[in-house]
């Protein structure tokens, strides 16, 4: 009896030996992001350059490695991998640091002034943009990044935008340099204005940009600290829900004659971060898992800045011109003023 053997591998075979192949492209490129990452963190401990977040560090660091060694293209696949699949799990993970009761401690007035604060600076920066003739992809990532949450919320809402990535880095530079100038000018500032601990705390959260750098109210006082960190928090809980909105115009003005929509659907990983949250605020999770997934998921979100930084080229930036900086410095004197105007009259 002839037995006739089919020379071709299963298809299960066959995907899985792709797949290897598929991690294998990955490694360096992935591994190098990393590399850059741990330098970041590393970095932190020197005292000049404390006050900057690890994110910010690594995609300076990224920057630098590519436009004076050059990217390998060894790592081509791997910075791409960086820059979306990792990027997209580090925001999923992002809902671990929110609870509802945080949130409700802010208490309604806090919560109104935040997302009001929010929005309103959202629609000045677009439309401070159009006047300024910034290009209008820009300016979409400068205002999620001067309302929301700074650096993650530039790279989160460039998943919907799909600027280039000197877009990107420029946005970043921006509230990285306000928002620095906001840790030095806000503490001087409380008594000159009239602002209680709580007042204050919640002015910090509701305008300073990033996270790491709403630890200047607590140079006041621990009060006033932890309301801003409060504060930020539910800036940091808005982000899905201006993701999914941006995601749905942007959808609707992309729509072709056919009726059907050229856009991808829906970000999955903005609904992933909701429903982190919620988890978070109903089932007790150990403080220590909870405190390594925050970690990590900060150490992911380095790693996919400096994979954006290894693919940024500064001559593109010099292109730009000062004008989408101007937009960045009238973004950061509106949501400074536009959030106490509030709090003095609602708070």
């Amino acid at each position: 009896m002839t037995i006739v053997q089919n020379s071709r591998p299963y298809p299960a075979t066959r995907a899985m030996r792709d797949n290897i192949l598929s991690y294998r492209e990955i490694v360096p490129g992935v591994a190098l992001a990393a590399t850059i990452a741990v330098v970041a963190n590393t970095m932190r401990s020197i005292p000049a350059v404390a006050t900057f977040s690890p994110m910010i560090l690594a995609i300076a660091i990224g920057m630098a490695v590519r436009n004076l060694a050059g990217t390998p293209a060894l790592a081509r696949a791997g910075i791409s991998f960086s820059m979306r699949r990792l990027l997209r799990l580090a925001i999923v993970l992002l809902g671990f640091q929110i609870t509802l009761t945080q949130l409700a401690s802010v208490g309604p007035k806090g919560i109104l002034i935040v997302a009001s604060t929010l929005v309103a600076t959202f629609g000045f920066t677009l439309a401070a943009g159009r006047a300024l003739g910034v290009e209008r992809k820009l300016a979409q990532l400068i205002a999620a990044g001067t309302s929301i949450c700074g650096a993650s919320a530039v790279v989160a809402t460039n998943s919907i935008t799909e600027a280039s990535d000197e877009d990107v880095a420029y946005a970043i530079a921006c509230v990285t340099v306000f928002g620095s100038i906001a840790m030095f000018v806000y503490p001087m500032l409380p008594r000159l204005l009239h602002l209680d601990a709580d007042a204050y705390g919640l002015w910090s959260g509701a305008s300073i940009h990033e996270i790491a750098q709403v630890a200047a109210a607590s140079q006041n006082s621990q009060r006033a600290g932890e309301m801003a960190t409060v504060a930020k928090l539910a800036r940091v809980m808005l982000l899905a829900p201006v993701v999914l909105t941006l995601s749905v115009v942007t959808r609707a003005s992309a729509q072709p004659a056919g009726g059907k929509s050229a856009r991808p659907p829906v970000p999955r990983f903005a609904i992933g971060f909701v429903a982190i949250a919620a988890l978070n605020s109903v089932v007790c999770i150990p403080a220590g898992l909870r405190s390594a997934t925050i970690t990590l998921s900060t150490f992911l979100l380095t790693m996919a800045l400096a994979a954006m930084g290894l693919e940024t080229d500064v001559s593109k930036l010099y292109a730009k011109g000062l004008r989408p900086a101007m937009l960045g410095g009238l973004a950061f004197v509106f949501i400074a003023g536009f959030s106490l105007i509030l709090i003095k009259l609602v708070g």
